[in-house]
């Protein structure tokens, strides 16, 4: 089973450029089974871009999680505290191998989904 994330596209694109290779998220699917993310680049791209393997996915206190994935982040730190104002704890996926598709997909017409506030697992089930 598969997990569609919807990633803003100027870090969409970093994770296939090879400088970024955490995924930071408030909240993380439950499903323990997902082992890849589609990654839909929202507006104003609204395409489904590749996809990636979970090498792990990390929760910890946010300063924790900070010193542990700001190398290969593609944030700055300024943005990732930003992001996770009032929260205590976050969660980082870790990307093992990201695959770009040559030609982009159609959320919709390929995988007959609408997209995502935050993430749909895939088939849908």
């Amino acid at each position: 089973m598969k997990v569609v994330l919807s990633i803003k596209p100027e870090f969409a694109f970093k994770i296939f450029d090879g400088t970024k290779k955490f995924e930071f998220r408030k909240a993380i699917f439950k499903n323990t089974k997902i082992k890849t993310v589609i990654v839909y680049a929202s507006s104003p791209v609204q395409q489904v871009i590749g996809e990636f393997d979970i090498e792990r996915i990390i929760n910890k206190d946010i300063d924790s999680l900070w010193e542990m994935t700001q190398d290969l982040s593609g944030i700055t730190e300024d943005y990732f505290y930003q992001y996770f104002e009032n929260r205590t704890e976050g969660f980082a996926i870790q990307i093992k191998k990201a695959k770009k598709y040559r030609q982009p997909k159609c959320l919709r017409a390929d995988y007959n989904l609408l997209p995502p506030q935050s993430f749909v697992y895939y088939p849908q089930s």
